[in-house]
């Protein structure tokens, strides 16, 4: 192995002058520029310290210095959709001495947070909520007679979600001052930018022009009702040949741009024109950007670098952890490969995550069989609902904290009419650096709540490769297959996945003082704990519960009647499998006698960001938790 080459921080004079944006705002256009090249290096050294989001904070350097020196921040409320693309804000607000503990326990969060600084007016982790939380801030501060501007930052990726076209739209009903910045970094809407287009965004977006376009529309007022019409539109349409426009003038919402979002010659002058327009309804700035830009490594990265591990700047090359057991992530993958070698109507959903969920994968086995919907998780559900009413086989694969977006779809389109969509969920549990907005606590409680869910919990990557054969051959109701998020235990993988008896958990040691029943990864801390009370004199049962719905009450009813305690385990919230455990053991009677019940759940808190390994500490879950609910409860 090569040693770590040692290099100095970049040199940053300018970026030494700035604490919060304030102090950039007498800044020449040539020294802005300047700012926006040392503000890259710095984004780029500090990513590689710590890792996390490269390729989207790249793209957005000029862009973000430009708003912060146009707009008076924080009085000016700046939104960032995501969140995941504020590296260079988060350098820029007053957080650049704390940049290197992004993600990190203690550090700062990885996306935008309320409670990490007045310039993070709305916390995100999800996409597509800034359209609508601005405009929410748009209309509370005009009701409360204070001014001020409101700008939500999302990307093309982003704007293709259901509920931005939905803020959008009322945002054109209401004429609410807000203006929302397309940050588009895939070309996907907009033909190439170049100095006309540059000429014509700033003469669309200039008062001149506003003023004599409500010239005109007031104007044609004055003309019978069909004439008005016509004319109305031509001055629209025309403008959306030119620009792209119409989609977003048809929603109410004044179209500027493509402009070039590099170049700050054509941004500065733009979002000056965008400023002044306060008497102005909601403006929209179509914005080009290069995800990775400035970083060749990102450049040429198929992905631009999107989530990088810590790296070495000169190269790129990210530090890779020793190589161990596969993903759980992959392991679905390959065992849903291996059904739809079997089974020709298995396909495959994911809502833009196709690399997260493993089915990039799939999608090279069977690219016919694979449907990315986008960022729409609402609709991947009731897609998969509508597939599933013709007869296919459909695996939703969404993350756990994803799947919660779409909950009335999973209820009124799926669980009602009993339709056998399979829920492949991804990152369940705790998720390290990512934090409260990825983790995925809830899909426990949300789920069993529904009537006739099947719900499967595997607790090592062998039993996922089951959990998989299992669902694919429910045909008649709902089921969901949660797993976490990193590697496996390293357990041998079956060549063929088997199909468990719906409802049935195990028992994978015997005892008889007390039982720990287990859903889902913490079994191999229960088998730990159960060795170290066996050194201390108290025989453990353990058994896998398998399923968290239904129930093997079989299998509870004996854990109850042969053990002095019985203790229950998942990593998920309460009102989950321990709250569905202890409602049987109350309506039957079990626990009108001796036995005493411990249900160990995710607490009732959001867990802070971290190592997995210091979650699982901060969650009181390991084998050490587990060993002392026992001795505890015993006395």
């Amino acid at each position: 192995m090569n040693a770590p080459i040692d290099r100095a921080r970049p040199k940053t004079p300018t970026l030494d002058r700035v604490r919060y944006p304030a102090d950039m705002r007498n800044f020449s256009a040539e020294q802005l520029r300047d700012l926006a090249d040392e503000l890259r290096a710095e984004t780029i050294d500090a990513v590689s310290t710590s890792g996390g989001h490269l390729g989207a904070s790249l793209g957005v350097v000029e862009l973000t210095v430009a708003l912060h020196a146009v707009f008076d921040t924080p009085h000016d409320r700046l939104i960032w959709d995501v969140g995941h693309q504020t590296y260079p804000h988060k350098i820029l607000c007053g957080r650049r001495d704390r940049i290197r503990s992004i993600r990190q326990g203690g550090g700062l969060a990885g996306f935008t947070r309320r409670t990490e600084s007045e310039f993070d007016p709305f916390g995100a982790g999800h996409s597509s909520t800034s359209i609508s939380a601005g405009l929410g801030m748009a209309v509370a501060s005009a009701m409360q007679g204070e001014p001020r501007n409101v700008i939500a930052v999302i990307g093309d990726g982003s704007i293709s979600a259901g509920m931005a076209y939905e803020g959008m739209n009322n945002a054109g009903a209401l004429k609410s001052r807000l203006v929302i910045i397309l940050n588009d970094n895939e070309m996907s809407i907009a033909p190439p930018v170049g100095a006309m287009s540059s000429y014509l965004s700033r003469l669309l977006s200039s008062r001149k022009f506003l003023s004599l376009r409500e010239i005109g529309i007031r104007m044609a007022k004055k003309f019978p009702a069909g004439i008005e019409r016509t004319a109305r539109r031509a001055e629209e349409y025309a403008r959306g040949l030119l620009t792209g426009g119409t989609l977003f003038e048809e929603l109410g919402i004044y179209y500027v741009g493509p402009i070039d979002g590099h170049n700050l010659d054509h941004l500065l002058p733009i979002l000056r024109n965008v400023r002044e327009a306060d008497d102005h309804g909601p403006i929209l700035l179509h914005v080009i950007t290069e995800k990775g830009r400035g970083y060749a490594p990102a450049e040429a990265s198929a992905d631009k670098l999107h989530a990088v591990s810590k790296f070495d700047v000169l190269t790129g090359v990210q530090v890779k952890a020793p190589p161990g057991p596969p993903t759980y992530t992959k392991v679905f993958a390959d065992a849903l490969i291996d059904e739809a070698s079997r089974n020709p109507k298995i396909v495959a959903i994911t809502a833009a995550m196709p690399s997260g969920t493993g089915l990039d994968r799939f999608e090279k086995a069977y690219p016919d069989r694979l449907f990315d919907v986008g960022i729409a998780e609402q609709h991947a559900v009731t897609f998969a609902a509508g597939m599933a009413s013709e007869g296919m086989v459909p695996f939703c694969a969404i993350y756990s904290t994803f799947l919660q977006r779409a909950y009335d779809q999973v209820v009124h389109d799926v669980a009602i009419q009993s339709l056998p969509v399979r829920f492949a969920i991804d990152r369940a549990g705790p998720v390290g650096a990512d934090g409260a907005t990825h983790a995925g606590s809830f899909d426990l409680a949300y789920l069993g709540c529904l009537p006739g869910i099947v719900i499967m919990a595997p607790s090592d990557e062998a039993e996922l490769v089951h959990a998989v054969a299992t669902v694919a051959s429910i045909n008649d109701r709902p089921s969901a297959v949660r797993y976490p998020r990193g590697e496996g235990t390293g357990v041998p993988l079956p060549a063929r996945g088997e199909i468990l008896p719906i409802g049935k958990g195990r028992v994978v040691r015997e005892g008889t003082d007390v039982a720990i029943l287990c859903l889902g990864p913490r079994l191999a801390d229960c088998l730990n704990a159960a060795e170290t009370l066996a050194a201390e004199g108290i025989s453990c049962t353990i058994a896998d519960a398998r399923f968290a719905k239904p129930l093997d009450l079989d299998l509870i009813d004996s854990l109850a009647r042969k053990h002095k305690l019985l203790v229950t385990i998942e990593d998920g919230s309460m009102g989950g499998f321990s709250a569905a455990v202890m409602t049987h053991l109350a309506t039957s009677g079990l626990l009108d006698g001796a036995l005493k019940f411990r249900p160990m759940t995710l607490p009732d808190r959001f867990l802070e960001h971290d190592s997995p390994a210091k979650q699982w500490i901060d969650a009181g879950l390991t084998a050490k938790d587990v060993v002392a609910t026992v001795k505890a409860a015993l006395g």
